[in-house]
């Protein structure tokens, strides 16, 4: 059975962002963004338009400082097919001073050097694609 010529398709989503802009917005603006429930009071990060507690669409923007401490990290080695063209990385969760796990890549840290409890920032990041995006780095030493 003889085989037919093969060729790339491309797939471009377009995800609605209306109910999140504001955190998109302020991605850009060197700001990390948060949603509240006014019922219940539940804290969400990435923010979420309607509250998972309650159901309720009732929600406030919350400006995070950013500021956790790591409470588990991987380091990736074998990247996925999407990532192939990025050097290994290191991705954590972090527990944020307000009270919500934030996970992202950790950048500008050894490898050898990242522990569970060290103190990180969630920062903002432009792309030179243009993609915002967001991303730990080492807290600045306090003395």
């Amino acid at each position: 059975m003889p085989t037919l010529p093969s060729r790339r398709l491309e797939l471009s989503y377009n995800i609605p962002i209306s109910k999140t802009k504001k955190f998109w917005d302020g991605l850009r603006e060197g700001k990390i963004y948060g949603t509240k429930c006014r019922r219940c009071g539940k804290l969400y990060f990435p923010p979420v338009a309607d509250c998972g507690e309650c159901y309720s669409s009732e929600m406030d923007w919350v400006e995070l400082s950013g500021e956790g401490e790591i409470v588990t990290f991987t380091h990736i080695i074998v990247r996925p097919t999407s990532f192939q063209d990025q050097q290994p990385y290191t991705v954590v969760i972090a527990q944020l001073k307000e009270g919500v796990k934030a996970l992202a890549w950790l950048k500008d840290v050894k490898r050898k050097d990242v522990k569970v409890g060290m103190k990180v920032k969630l920062v903002p990041r432009v792309s030179e694609d243009g993609r915002v995006t967001y991303e730990f780095r080492p807290a600045e030493k306090r003395e």
